[in-house]
């Protein structure tokens, strides 16, 4: 099958080049059609599946069947509407990395058209002043966060009131209870009748009923985890001590020749850490975390991309929607709190059928809550030992993966003395 096929308009298929887009994706095949009918849908389907182009396409296409009714007539000599532009879709991501991302594609898409279609990316972080200016006269095609959002119809920068779409990316983490509240904000201003788009890497089951209540008989795509496929990403869980683990690190960045690699961390604290002791052994290395400004944070990831930093060091805030060509290689320095998040990380690597690696350490105290990720995964690692790491108790034989004993769990304070104290034993 062509993207001819999938019944888009000439203009849209000159902007989809057949070296970047060959041919469509599982998920793009069975979206796009339903989509462009006007079909709610709900996506699962892994990481590097293609789930942003599934419903980027249908979102322009709809978009550019409204130009000879409200476009046409109004246009000023710069090729902009001399009237209001009606938002007629909102796509909702939960970080401000994703946003740009999914931005720069929507707007690679709508050049075929100049400025008739406008799009406009707004994020938290920086000031609103420019968004509010940028979203004057209205704008066709929003990708938004949803605090900013929020912070933008409360100062009536912009009405929802004509949206026909909203796309929740990444609608675990949108549906989550962090979110709901915010969520719920917005789905009161946006018209009751609209089409729906739920798209994510995971459906935990704590997200199927809220889910279900907001879609109206919904087409429902389930694609298995092509991008967790050992051919794709092959896996590997090291068995360590807290306090070996910056030294076990910089041991494979040497040994196994890693030349970029994203660590996942705990904590702020530890990005910042663990960096600073990297570039003190001559390794590039960068923190990227919530703390740190938007345009130091475009900085990193800039200079990652372009192989300046070999190493960045990042808390969860960079497990979702970061599209790194042909990283090599993930580690999990801290594993997880969520299992679903595993899923996430690792996807940062082996995308689009290159090769990748993800490396998780495991300690004596994360034991439990390792084998809780393997079973909701459906996967089991051997655990290996590297002679100079190797963690100072063996592994119980009687293993299991209830993630700890309930009335037993050291507290999150305790867990971070504990972090801070083997971060100090371990420093040079």
């Amino acid at each position: 099958m062509s993207f001819k096929d999938l019944g888009l308009s000439p203009e849209l298929l000159k902007a989809l080049k057949p070296k970047t887009y060959p041919s469509p994706t599982e998920v793009q095949r069975e979206l796009v059609p339903a989509a462009l009918k006007g079909q709610d849908a709900w996506v699962t389907a892994p990481t590097g599946s293609g789930k942003t182009l599934a419903y980027a396409l249908p979102l322009i296409e709809h978009w550019a069947h409204s130009i000879p009714k409200s476009v046409a007539p109004g246009l000023s000599k710069s090729g902009y509407l001399k009237t209001t532009k009606i938002t007629q879709s909102v796509v909702l991501v939960p970080t401000r990395e994703l946003a740009v991302q999914v931005s720069q594609l929507f707007m690679s898409l709508a050049a075929q058209w100049g400025h008739l279609c406008k799009v406009t990316v707004v994020f938290g972080g920086v000031s609103i002043n420019p968004q509010m200016m940028g979203l004057r006269g209205g704008t066709d095609i929003l990708i938004a966060t949803p605090g900013r959002l929020i912070d933008l119809l409360e100062h009536n920068a912009l009405k929802l009131s004509g949206v026909q779409t909203l796309v929740l990316d990444e609608a675990d983490k949108l549906l989550e209870l962090g979110f709901q509240e915010e969520l719920q904000y917005i789905l009161n201003q946006l018209p009751s009748k609209r089409q729906n788009l739920f798209l994510s890497a995971t459906r935990p089951q704590s997200m199927v009923a809220l889910a279900q209540a907001l879609l109206h008989d919904p087409l429902e795509i389930h694609i298995e985890g092509q991008a967790l496929q050992p051919a794709e990403i092959l896996q590997r869980a090291i068995y360590t001590d807290v306090a070996k683990r910056t030294q076990l690190l910089k041991h494979l960045l040497k040994e196994e020749n890693l030349k970029q690699v994203l660590v996942f961390v705990a904590t702020q604290h530890s990005s910042d850490m663990v960096a600073a002791k990297l570039r003190v052994a001559g390794i590039a290395a960068e923190p990227f975390h919530g703390q740190l400004s938007q345009g130091k944070r475009q900085q990193v990831l800039a200079d990652f991309k372009a192989q300046r930093v070999k190493v960045v060091l990042a808390t969860d805030l960079a497990s979702r929607g970061l599209d790194i060509e042909k990283l090599p290689a993930v580690i999990n320095f801290d594993l997880p709190r969520s299992a679903v998040d595993y899923t996430h990380r690792i996807g940062r690597t082996g995308r689009a059928g290159e090769a990748g690696l993800a490396i998780s350490f495991v300690t004596p105290e994360s034991l439990s809550h390792w084998a809780l990720i393997e079973k909701r995964h459906a996967v089991k690692l051997e655990r290996e030992t590297i002679q100079g790491f190797e963690a100072s108790s063996p592994i119980p034989e009687n293993e299991t993966g209830n993630g700890g004993i309930k009335g037993k769990r050291p507290s999150k304070k305790d867990k971070l003395r504990q972090l801070a104290a083997a971060e100090k034993q371990s420093a040079p």
